[in-house]
């Protein structure tokens, strides 16, 4: 389907509709136009060009035409292109999101202009109503079993852990050499980054289900320093390595040591290591901790319901460019994450596939997330001042433990100003929505 309309006396425009989010533009401009633009710009380039043997704007006209025809013929096409897309869009009242793939068809100063622009649009939809979105609130309480268990963890991180010359029981401590196989042959020889697995030196393991590979700890039960064991197990079907996935793999196990947990006791001195006065300051300090620590899990909650409650209104078809923007925007993050937890790059690499198709969803959900939190700011006057802008990245340059200046410029590189913008923006519009959901108040489910 195509439609056509003049924008200015000598432009003549077509649109044809490519798909939902696709539209292609073709321009004519009469020869009359392209005339002048290629007077307008060689005007300028006679008064300002800088030939030796003359001073500026002296030389003769068509020694300038000459010797910068190719600067004259660039400079007319980048204005001419610019300025009747411009209008084109304006008029056409297109709401183009990324810059336009440009065919030129015919260009030369003495003929008509025959242009073809290709571009995306922001995706075409009714906004569906988002006041009063639906969303229950759980009213959680931190429990003293809650409070128990976070002082429990506070004691481990404390242990003393000692040798004891008797065979490792439920609990235990064991402390290993082993090397692993997997057919036959070396681990590193299905999974070469998976180094790990196949040799250890004085390596650490807890004697309880689930600790290592599923399977492995269990086989250790009554070994003795100096035992060796041989242990068997097989890779779950989700397992960290995908080569290893659903095999079976060997291991010859050696106990160098036994070592049992030495819990501190529950006293003041204990609080005092955790710059408490008292066991009873403590309690209070990690109580309220999991209380705040619980209070943004049902904020989050309440968030993800009043998001998923508008995205299920409506559906609408993504635009390409600003899907694979968004795509390679999350693997970035992805990966640069997995490297600052210290994951080998062979194995970022051997995931990539899973890395990309778990990118391409979350980018589905933020892309299409945007265009409508885009609308509803725009219909609510939402906006994001500078200042907001400038602490947002403030405040990650910290995190990232770099000079602000420094990280704004590593942003720039990959057009990330623009993303927290965005982020912003949204973050801002969920809080418009949650301020006006209808929230229903419920008992929180036993844990």
């Amino acid at each position: 389907m195509a439609a056509t309309c003049r924008n200015q006396e000598s432009v003549n425009v077509t649109l044809e509709h490519l798909g939902p989010c696709k539209k292609l533009l073709r321009i004519d401009v009469e020869a009359t136009q392209v005339k002048g633009a290629f007077d307008e710009v060689a005007t300028y380039f006679v008064k300002n060009a800088s030939i030796p043997g003359f001073r500026a704007g002296r030389a003769p006209r068509d020694m300038v035409l000459k010797r910068f025809e190719e600067d004259i013929r660039t400079e007319v096409k980048r204005k001419l292109y610019s300025d009747v897309f411009r209008q084109a869009v304006k008029d056409q009242k297109l709401d183009v999101i990324a810059d336009p793939d440009v065919e030129e068809i015919q260009f030369a100063p003495d003929q008509d202009a025959k242009i073809a622009f290709t571009v995306e649009t922001a995706p075409e939809f009714e906004l569906p109503e988002y006041r009063g979105l639906s969303a229950k609130r759980e009213n959680a309480k931190v429990t003293d079993d809650d409070v128990e268990r976070a002082l429990t963890a506070l004691r481990e991180r404390k242990s003393n852990f000692n040798k004891v010359d008797r065979v490792a029981a439920a609990g235990d401590f064991v402390v290993v050499n082993y090397t692993g196989s997997c057919e036959g042959q070396p681990i590193t020889a299905l999974a070469p980054a998976a180094r790990g697995l196949t040799e250890q030196k004085n390596f650490w393991l807890q004697l309880e289900t689930g600790s290592f590979i599923p399977g492995f700890t269990e086989q250790l039960h009554g070994a003795g320093a100096g035992d060796k064991r041989t242990v068997t197990v097989d890779f779950p079907g989700e397992f960290v390595t995908p080569q290893l996935q659903g095999k079976k793999g060997t291991f010859e196990v050696e106990i160098l040591e036994v070592k049992e947990r030495q819990l501190p006791a529950l006293d003041d001195e204990f609080a005092k290591s955790w710059k408490a006065e008292t066991m009873h300051q403590l309690r209070e300090g990690v109580r309220g901790d999991l209380q705040n620590e619980l209070n943004g899990k049902v904020h989050r909650n309440v968030r993800t319901q009043v998001v998923q409650g508008l995205m299920d209104k409506v559906q609408f078809e993504l635009p390409e460019s600003a899907l694979n923007q968004e795509t390679r925007s999350v693997v970035y993050n992805i990966v640069a994450e997995n490297q600052r937890r210290g994951v080998a790059r062979e194995l970022i690499e051997q995931q990539k596939d899973e890395i990309y198709a778990a990118a391409n969803k979350t980018a589905q959900e933020r892309v299409k997330a945007t265009f409508l939190f885009s609308r509803i700011a725009a219909k609510e006057g939402i906006k994001v001042s500078q200042e907001e802008l400038n602490m947002r990245i403030v405040a990650m340059a910290r995190q990232y433990q770099m000079t602000p200046d420094k990280f704004a410029k590593e942003l720039e590189k990959r057009d990330g100003i623009r993303d927290i913008y965005s982020q912003l923006l949204n973050e801002k519009v969920v809080d418009f929505l949650q301020q006006h959901a209808k929230i229903e108040e419920v008992e929180a489910k036993p844990a």
